[in-house]
């Protein structure tokens, strides 16, 4: 009689607003909890609570495990909404919530750093929040498939990443802060804490892989490329609202997959090639971990002649699952393995073609004009 009413308690403070969700990735419906704590957790992030030990929380499931009445006394006095307010309390604007299905690492080092390390707790700040971080993470080379271990110094002040072969030479590379991009990448690389680094350089665009055995440490570069960049932004445009800066710091890849494609002549055949879509930039590759694209399509607005479209143009072979993209230089016949993924495809490219341009597109798009040389656009991407 007692657990029935115990289950009907913890399904009435599920009903609390802020109880609904999972506190740490805001997952619908949370079917756990950590009773020493006090919150509601999704199956996924109870795993990683379990996994830190009881001695930091100690999980239960809602329905199929009995409760004590001190243990529900517990989640009542505390919940989702005053949790936060202890560990979550000194955030950084730079530090980015994991949301649910977000990659394993970014979810675990975010739990860890809330209740292991206190993180967010304490009055000192983070050391990648400082503008200044050092250390050594296994890249892939450029030529080859191997990873070899390789000094990356950040500085936010000279708005540069730069990496070394040797310590004491000249840096290999120098890459500008503001104009890089980093994606978690562990499917690609075979990593579970791997980056994909990505910045324009010579008019096209230029990847650089590397891990670290340490899920804490490649997190933290990570949150260091993404302080250093609101900070810059803060300085260049003093105005804005640090909500709306954070949006342009770093952005997950809205999509990837292999898909067949034909070169600019209907007869040519279709190859198969790896295809990224980057914000406005859709690139494909031999391989998936190619340094550089071989080819890039910009994605403009649909009123200036963008526009994709199910099947392949006439006189084109149809693969089965083919759709076509049409900019104002070139059309491109795509195929895909399967429907879904062909109308996944779809739909996030036209929400990209109906989103109004911004500046930054702008000279996203006029760079690789450069890169094709001359003023005649219609050789701005490459045909292969």
């Amino acid at each position: 009689m007692m657990a029935d009413q115990n289950e009907k308690i913890l399904h009435r403070l599920l009903q609390i607003d802020g109880n609904n969700e999972c506190t740490d990735c805001g997952a619908k419906c949370p079917e756990w909890a950590s009773y020493n704590i006090g919150i509601f957790l999704c199956t996924r992030c109870c795993a990683v609570h379990r996994n830190m030990g009881a001695h930091i929380s100690k999980v239960k499931h809602l329905k199929l495990d009995k409760w004590e009445d001190s243990q529900l006394e517990r989640m009542i006095e505390v919940g989702n909404r005053v949790s936060k307010q202890k560990y979550e309390m000194r955030v950084p604007a730079c530090y980015r919530r994991p949301r649910e299905n977000d990659p394993q690492v970014l979810t675990e080092q975010w739990i860890r750093a809330k209740y292991e390390r206190l993180e967010f707790c304490l009055n000192d700040r983070p050391a990648y929040t400082s503008g200044h971080m050092e250390g050594f993470l296994m890249k892939r080379g450029k030529e080859d498939s191997r990873y070899q271990l390789r000094k990356f110094i950040l500085s936010e002040a000279d708005d540069t990443l730069r990496y070394f072969v040797k310590e004491k030479r000249e840096p290999k590379a120098i890459l500008r802060i503001s104009e890089l991009n980093v994606v978690f990448a562990p499917a690609k690389i075979g990593n579970p804490n791997s980056l994909q680094l990505t910045f324009m350089k010579d008019g096209t665009t230029r990847h650089i892989y590397v891990y670290h055995d340490d899920p804490k440490e490649i997190n933290n570069w990570y949150m260091a490329i993404r302080c250093a960049k609101l900070h810059r932004l803060q300085i260049a445009y003093p105005s804005a609202s640090e909500s709306d800066l954070v949006d342009y710091l770093t952005h997950d890849f809205a999509r990837e997959g292999w898909l067949l494609k034909t070169g600019p002549r209907t007869t040519d055949s279709y190859k198969r090639r790896w295809f990224t879509l980057d914000d406005r930039k859709l690139m494909y590759h031999d391989d998936p971990l190619d340094a550089n694209p071989k080819g890039e399509i910009f994605l403009g607005n649909h009123l200036d002649g963008y526009s994709v479209r199910i099947g392949a143009p006439v006189g084109a072979k149809d693969q089965g699952f083919s759709f076509t993209l049409f900019t104002p230089e070139r059309t491109y016949n795509l195929s895909s393995h399967s429907e879904q993924d062909r109308d996944e495809w779809m739909t996030v490219i036209q929400k990209v073609l109906e989103r109004p341009l911004s500046p930054q597109d702008s000279s996203i798009s006029a760079r690789l004009i450069r890169k094709r040389g001359g003023t005649n656009s219609i050789n701005i991407f490459t045909g292969r």
